[in-house]
C-alpha cells in the first residue's frame, strides 16, 4: 500500500502503465465494491447515481478549466468526438498531428470528412485552409505536449482531448471549442466515464444526435412519450450513464481537482525526466514517455515487475502522483 496526495493506493512497484489504465485510490475502489454488493442485493435504485453523475461533471469541469453547464457526459471519448463530427458539415477540413489516437481522427474520417496528417511540429504552421484542429493535449504514443497558446491564438476553432493530460496537468481550456476526456487513465475511474465540454456559442449546432431521456430537462419526467424535451444546457448532450464508472468517478475527481495541480505535475514529470536521464535521453516535460529499449531490456524490465506498454513499436512509460523514485530505480536497474 502506498500512500500519495492523501490518498492509499494498492499500486505495485514498477506500475508505469497508467496511460494504460490508471490505479484507483484505495477508497474509491472500496465504494465501488459496497455499490457492486448493493446491486447484487437488489438494494440499487437509478435515482441514486444521479448525485455521483453531477459530482463527476462539477468535477471534470474544474479539471480541465471550464464550466459545468457546458459539460455532457459519456462513456467515452471516441463516442463524444463522433457527436462532435456528426454535427459538422461534411466539407469541413479536419487537421491533426500524425499518429493521433484515433479516437480523435477516426470519428471525422468516418463521417467523409478530409483529414489531413502533420508531423507534431508543423501543426501550428499547417493551420490555415482548414475549419478545425482536432488535437490530444497530450499525444498517446510519446506522450508529446502540445503548444496550447501557440494554438489558442492561431484563432482556429479546436476540439481537444484531454485524456492523456487531465489528472495530471493544470489545465484552463474555456477558450477550446471542445474538449473531451475519459477517465479512466489519469483520472483513474473506471472505465465507462467520458466528458464532453461544448463552449456556449458552439451548443446549437452540435445536435443531440443520441437525445435520450438523460438529457431530458426534468430527467425522471423525460422517459416516456413527447414531446421533445431536452436541457437547455450541455446536459442535452448527455448520454445514458454508466453508473458504476460514474460512482468512481465521483470519488477520485473531486480529490483530483482539490490538489496542487502544478506540484502534481512537476512530481509526475520530474521523475519521467529522472527516467530519461537514466537511459541517456534529454528531459520531455512529460509525464508519458516513449523510449526504446532492446528485446532483451523490456525482457528483463518486466521480469523486475516493470508494467508498460508497447506503442508505435516503443516502450511506454507512464509516471503518475503514486509513483516515486523507487520506481524510476527499478527501471533503470532492470535495463542496465
Amino acid at each position: 500500500m502506498r500512500t500519495a496526495f492523501g490518498q492509499q493506493f494498492d499500486v505495485p512497484a514498477g506500475y508505469l502503465n497508467t496511460a494504460s489504465i490508471g490505479i484507483p485510490p484505495a477508497g474509491a475502489a472500496d465504494a465501488l465494491s459496497e455499490a457492486v454488493g448493493r446491486w447484487r442485493r437488489g438494494e440499487a435504485r437509478p435515482p441514486d447515481y444521479d448525485r455521483h453523475v453531477e459530482t463527476a461533471r462539477t468535477a471534470w469541469a474544474s479539471l480541465v478549466g471550464v464550466r459545468d453547464s457546458d459539460v455532457a457526459i459519456g462513456a467515452s471519448a471516441s463516442q463524444l468526438v463522433g457527436l462532435v463530427a456528426a454535427s459538422l458539415p461534411r466539407t469541413t477540413r479536419v487537421l491533426t498531428v500524425r499518429n493521433e489516437f484515433t479516437s480523435v481522427t477516426f470519428p471525422f474520417a468516418a463521417q467523409g470528412m478530409p483529414v489531413t496528417e502533420v508531423d507534431a511540429d508543423q501543426l501550428l504552421s499547417h493551420v490555415d485552409g482548414h475549419d478545425l484542429v482536432a488535437v490530444s493535449v497530450v499525444q498517446s504514443a510519446d506522450g508529446a505536449v502540445v503548444d496550447l497558446d501557440a494554438l489558442r491564438d492561431t484563432g482556429k476553432p479546436v476540439l481537444l482531448d484531454t485524456t492523456q493530460a487531465a489528472g495530471w496537468m493544470p489545465l484552463r481550456l474555456d477558450w477550446a471549442d471542445w474538449v473531451v476526456g475519459a477517465g479512466y487513465k489519469w483520472l483513474l475511474t473506471p472505465r465507462g466515464a467520458a466528458w464532453l465540454a461544448t463552449r456556449p456559442d458552439r451548443l446549437e449546432e452540435t445536435r443531440p444526435h443520441a437525445a435520450n431521456w438523460y438529457a431530458a430537462e426534468d430527467i425522471w419526467s423525460g422517459i416516456y412519450g413527447l414531446p421533445l424535451r431536452l436541457a437547455a444546457t450541455a446536459r442535452r448532450l448527455d448520454l445514458s450513464p454508466v453508473w458504476f464508472a460514474q460512482l468512481g468517478a465521483a470519488h477520485t475527481l473531486p480529490w483530483l481537482a482539490g490538489l496542487d495541480l502544478t506540484a502534481v505535475r512537476d512530481h509526475c514529470v520530474d521523475l519521467a525526466d529522472a527516467a530519461l536521464k537514466g537511459l541517456g535521453q534529454a528531459p520531455r516535460n512529460s509525464a508519458v514517455i516513449s523510449v526504446d529499449l532492446t528485446s532483451d531490456q523490456a525482457e528483463r524490465a518486466a521480469k523486475a515487475g516493470v508494467v508498460s506498454a508497447r506503442r508505435a513499436g516503443r516502450t511506454r512509460l507512464a509516471f503518475h502522483l503514486y509513483n516515486t523514485m523507487a520506481d524510476v530505480e527499478l527501471l533503470l536497474d532492470s535495463t542496465r
